[in-house]
């Protein structure tokens, strides 16, 4: 298994993390790959990019099973309003293609909020970096490695 930037990272700064594989055959979705897993897929994160009116960039990491909230993410971003970005501008401005969007070894560094139901678990799963492979990894060791912030930003 050839290292992403996710992992050389958390490796760097010591996180205890698992790289888990599986068949990017069988979707990319976060709720296929949840599935696939055979994972509950409130403990499967998807990773969200997305620009604010000021033309900002933020990082938003919901579960599988869930929608990012736009108005919560401008809020917590201090924005007026946050929108997805197109698809075709993930890979030139993250290094990541869709489906394989890690919160961790962007080719930059973003502000980036996990949603707060990731602290109640001891490990939940993120991309890790390419499709086909999951990290599973305690979500407090990860906002610490990211400087990230935990923050209610899915839509109930």
């Amino acid at each position: 298994m050839k290292k992403t930037n996710a992992m050389r990272i958390l490796e760097n700064e010591n996180v205890d993390f698992e790289i888990i594989e599986y068949s990017k055959d069988e979707g990319i979705s976060g709720i296929e790959v949840a599935d696939n897993l055979g994972e509950d897929r409130n403990r499967v994160f998807k990773t969200l990019v997305t620009e604010s009116k000021e033309e900002e960039n933020y990082v938003f990491v919901v579960p599988a099973s869930s929608e990012l909230d736009l108005k919560k993410a401008a809020k917590v971003s201090n924005s007026k309003k946050i929108e997805m970005i197109p698809q075709k501008k993930l890979l030139p401005l993250t290094g990541y293609v869709h489906g394989g969007c890690s919160p961790v070894g962007m080719k930059k560094s973003f502000k980036t909020f996990i949603d707060s139901s990731a602290e109640d678990f001891d490990f939940f799963y993120v991309s890790g970096g390419k499709v086909g492979m999951q990290i599973k990894v305690n979500p407090k060791s990860l906002i610490e490695a990211i400087d990230g912030s935990f923050a209610d930003i899915k839509k109930e």
